[in-house]
């Protein structure tokens, strides 16, 4: 079956723009974007799974009016846990997480990546069930328990990655990876308010018990729709097999090489998407982390209200993230700017705008102020994380997995240190003073990730990133080397 493929150079090797000629309103027909959109429900399940300890933790140690047996009535918290307590249970989940990243590009590339990425939500998803059982025996084993439930959730991005190197065309990776990533931030919009329900209208434990089996149950779909390649799936449509498997072989070469880990380490290109991701996880954990209690310590919201106004970052986050990856992929197909430039200005823009809202949330503190600045704040890091996430494919597609696994781990660090710092730093949850000082740390930390990826981030194929066998590569020349198939060049004319 020959299928003639018109082809573009956007300066980080072949492109092809042709469309798999079905409408876009059979999404069914579209397996590639059925995997994108269950991808994008497996984010928002971890999101859930992962923040709804963050809503819980809030009403666990409220004070609540307790009936004693005698009939009077005493305010008591639940569970006695002081600002530093509840510093290192809410950073325990990243204890696991950080841990896993690298691991889970190695096993998705040795056993598929769609199998690593919904075994590590569906194990979260059972020890989140078991949660309420833990937090009840005792504070440490559920430090355990969330240290577990980090090391399963940290194999899911770099997992995902490797499923992108085999099922995204290049002219689509921003919009396809854009469309999962956003279900992170869903995750927090969903979360947030229905956990604050639940809360109330059920009691803490119920929370667990409803995200729990929600991810449960996006797993069994998940392992009965997506394989791991387009070749293993016997539902695809073979139009799209061979658009699929022919766009990704003219600039992908599948000779399995060795990963030239001492490159990849000391690669600028590597280490400024490292810091630029980290200076930005910082902010962005700090603020899922502690907004519940900022709007409901700090400002005084009822915990339904801190909850809903928690989501509203959240919810802009995800539409600035599509917006971001749409913008990305246009601007790249269209030549309008080169693959470096829309990388950088989406990173640069995205982080100075973090850095000034949280600024100026420091200053504005009021119930109107405080949340419009931390929803435009943290809203608009979407921008800035589509272009981080989707670097990895542009600069090195075939190390994707592990280049995003080693990103990842180091962008954890802040997961584990920020809950704890601002476990120190705001001993007093109505101190306007103390939140101060944590909005500076997350806005100068932005400026730096701002400064470095001006200089220093890029969107060109790598030379370590190059298979030593030169098939389906565009060299140096702008030939095609090696490519057996007919392809029709943009003057219109054929080659083989």
């Amino acid at each position: 079956m020959v299928q003639e493929i018109q082809m573009m150079d956007n300066g980080n090797g072949l492109e092809n723009p042709i469309k798999y000629d079905v409408p876009i309103w059979k999404i069914w027909k579209h397996k590639r974007y059925v995997l994108s959109i269950l991808a994008f429900f497996g984010f928002m399940n971890m999101y859930a799974l992962r923040t709804n300890l963050n809503i819980a933790i809030v009403d666990m140690t409220d004070f609540k009016n307790i009936t004693l047996e005698d009939g009077s009535t005493i305010l008591k918290r639940e569970f006695e846990w002081d600002s530093t307590i509840r510093g290192y249970v809410l950073s325990s989940f990243f204890y696991g997480y950080i841990l896993t990243q690298i691991l889970g590009g190695y096993f998705a590339v040795q056993i598929g990546g769609a199998k690593v990425y919904g075994f590590g939500i569906a194990a979260t998803s059972i020890f989140t069930l078991i949660t309420p059982w833990i937090a009840k025996t005792n504070v440490y084993l559920l430090i355990a328990v969330r240290t577990i439930e980090g090391a399963f959730e940290g194999v899911t991005y770099s997992a995902l990655q490797e499923v992108w190197t085999h099922w995204a065309p290049p002219s689509e990776r921003s919009r396809l990876v854009s469309i999962a990533l956003s279900g992170s931030y869903f995750g927090g919009v969903f979360a947030m308010p229905i956990c604050s329900l639940i809360a109330t209208a059920y009691g803490w434990e119920t929370i667990f018990y409803v995200f729990g089996t929600l991810g449960l149950i996006w797993y069994l779909v998940w392992i009965i729709v997506i394989r791991d390649t387009p070749s293993k799936d016997s539902r695809i449509d073979q139009k799209e097999l061979v658009y699929i498997t022919e766009a990704i072989k003219a600039v992908k070469n599948n000779t399995k090489i060795k990963v030239p880990w001492t490159k990849i380490i000391t690669s600028r290109a590597v280490i400024a998407n490292t810091i630029c991701l980290t200076c930005e996880s910082w902010g962005f954990n700090t603020m899922l982390t502690f907004l519940p209690q900022i709007m409901k310590s700090l400002l005084g919201f009822e915990l339904t209200k801190a909850g809903v106004l928690s989501a509203m970052p959240y919810l802009v986050t995800s539409i600035s993230v599509q917006m971001s990856g749409q913008l990305a992929d246009f601007l790249i197909r269209r030549k309008c700017m080169s693959t470096t430039n829309v990388t950088k200005c989406l990173i640069v823009t995205g982080l100075m705008g973090q850095a000034i809202f949280i600024l100026v949330a420091g200053y504005w503190i009021s119930s109107v102020g405080t949340p419009l600045c931390l929803i435009i704040g943290v809203g608009l890091g979407g921008i800035a994380i589509s272009a981080m996430v989707t670097n990895s494919l542009y600069i090195a597609p075939k190390f994707a997995g592990v280049i995003f696994g080693m990103n990842n781990t180091i962008a954890t660090i802040p997961g584990i240190l920020s809950p704890i710092l601002t476990g120190y730093i705001v001993t007093d949850l109505t101190s306007i003073t103390q939140w101060r000082i944590v909005f500076f740390i997350s806005s100068g930390l932005y400026f730096i990730g701002v400064i470095v990826s001006f200089f220093f981030t890029t969107g060109i194929r790598q030379p370590w990133a190059e298979s030593e066998n030169h098939d389906n590569i565009k060299d140096l020349n702008g030939n095609i080397n090696g490519v057996n198939k007919n392809f029709r060049l943009e003057d219109g004319n054929n080659c083989l």
